[in-house]
């Protein structure tokens, strides 16, 4: 998995306006953050930028307005947000990671059992 630079909060509350809209000009944007997030036009156009600088997002020009798309699902940037924290905090052991998940009861036995079930449904698929 490629690894990329994550995204703060506010980039992700920009990339679920996106996902959501499937694209979305900086206005459109900005009028969907004002309820609990009012800010300037520069701030969203700036988060945009970067967005699109660590490959989160396109662009293009319709007219003289830029649409900005997501290049990744969900999905995708979850994986590799926990492929960050799985490299920092558990020295890259996927295990070490649900196993602490299993012991703070985060997920239990059940829920991981369904997980190894649905990969094995997915190899024989594949074969």
């Amino acid at each position: 998995m490629k690894q990329r630079a994550g995204i703060s909060e506010l980039e992700r509350a920009v990339m679920s306006i996106i996902w959501k809209q499937g694209e979305a000009t900086a206005t459109e944007v900005q009028q969907q953050l004002a309820p609990e997030r009012p800010l300037k036009d520069s701030t969203i156009r700036t988060v945009l930028l970067r967005l699109e600088e660590k490959g989160y997002v396109r662009h293009e020009v319709k007219g003289r307005t830029f649409v900005y798309s997501c290049l990744e699902q969900p999905s995708s940037v979850a994986a590799q947000a926990v492929q960050q924290i799985v490299d920092r905090f558990c020295h890259g052991s996927l295990e070490s990671l649900l196993a602490g998940m299993v012991d703070d009861q985060m997920v239990d036995t059940a829920e991981l059992q369904k997980i190894v079930d649905r990969l094995s449904k997915q190899r024989k698929n594949s074969e």
